[in-house]
């Protein structure tokens, strides 16, 4: 044979050969990412919110934003469900009261939002309703989620029982209106906790919401949210009361909010750019003036309510412990003494 010939064939086989190369690294590719597709949790698109109040209508806003579809809102008030769908654009979710579960239509995700007395009542429905009505047990992710910061995943029971991973997704953020909260969960953090394939999809919608997950152990939750409700809700009441204080010394009320507010906002605003609480305080307690919290509890002593002094000497103590290293010893051990004689009126 010539030698052209023998070249021809050689350059022949070496072309089959790499084609051959490349189906069998295509299959292999194909099977890797199968395997990779089955292992991940699948990503919801349909969300069904049961309980469309203030926090479930501003998660219900802030998903339809971030490409999910809101299949339904559920409220007790079927009024109500309809007013929060009117806030979204086509298409529409389906507004339900309570008492239409059996129309509750085929979702990827159940999220409960309900208050934590309802939520275990509202799982069982919901079982009971999946028990009946098997299109929706053919949901592809079958994931239900509450959004309780004080209960655990355990308390929807019911529905894990029914095959679905359950779990617990809670913002750390006030919500006090449903549109502006919508806004204040984009980037917030969240506490996620439950069954690991709930979890991943928790994550997958914080991540979709720009925000940061943690998680604790189902036990902690109570602990987790005493943590919050110091935070958020005593923060409060604190303002409340010192408000109120303003007004036994002849302010108006409204003035003493709006003569507050900023002193509470520069707090808030220290406290975000110090490294740690105890270089953003500030006052008496950090400075171990004794005199003047002497001078602070005798004052609130004459008040016929006492629970400002009570709440003064308490949190006191915990400034003192924040400024142990701030303020010299003596000054320290007269401020205990007067904080101590408060607490041992409040155990008489």
């Amino acid at each position: 044979m010539p030698r052209e010939g023998r070249r021809d064939e050689s350059k022949d086989a070496t072309t089959k050969r790499a084609a051959r190369a490349r189906v069998v690294a295509a299959k292999h590719t194909d099977a890797r990412r199968k395997r990779v597709a089955a292992s991940a949790p699948t990503q919801p698109r349909t969300v069904a919110i049961v309980g469309a109040g203030r926090v479930g209508s501003a998660l219900a806003l802030a998903l339809a934003a971030c490409g999910y579809h809101i299949s339904a809102l559920v409220t007790n008030n079927g009024a109500h469900a309809r007013h929060v769908a009117r806030l979204f654009s086509t298409p529409r979710p389906h507004a339900l009261a309570a008492t239409q579960l059996a129309s509750l239509p085929r979702t990827d995700l159940l999220l409960i939002a309900t208050p934590d007395g309802q939520i275990a009542k509202t799982a069982a429905q919901l079982a009971g309703r999946l028990a009946t009505h098997r299109d929706q047990a053919r949901s592809t992710t079958r994931i239900a989620l509450h959004t309780s910061g004080a209960l655990s995943s355990d308390v929807l029971s019911e529905l894990r029982a029914t095959g679905y991973a359950v779990g617990s997704l809670h913002p750390l953020v006030s919500v006090s209106e449903a549109q502006a909260g919508a806004a204040s969960l984009r980037g917030a953090f969240y506490c996620v906790e439950g069954d690991a394939r709930a979890v991943k999809v928790a994550r997958q919608i914080v991540r979709a919401l720009g925000g940061r997950s943690f998680s604790i152990k189902p036990a902690d939750k109570a602990l987790y949210h005493a943590a919050a409700v110091l935070a958020s809700g005593h923060t409060v009441a604190l303002f409340a009361l010192a408000t109120e204080l303003l007004a036994h010394c002849g302010v108006a009320r409204q003035d003493a909010r709006r003569a507050l507010l900023p002193l509470t906002q520069s707090t808030l605003t220290n406290l975000l750019n110090a490294r740690t609480p105890a270089h953003a305080l500030t006052g008496p307690f950090a400075r171990g003036d004794a005199a003047t919290v002497r001078r602070n509890l005798a004052a609130l002593s004459t008040l016929d309510d006492l629970i400002a002094l009570h709440i003064y000497a308490l949190l006191g103590q915990q400034a003192l412990r924040l400024a142990q290293t701030k303020t010299a010893r003596a000054a320290r051990a007269e401020i205990e003494a007067a904080l101590a004689s408060v607490s041992e009126q409040i155990h008489d």
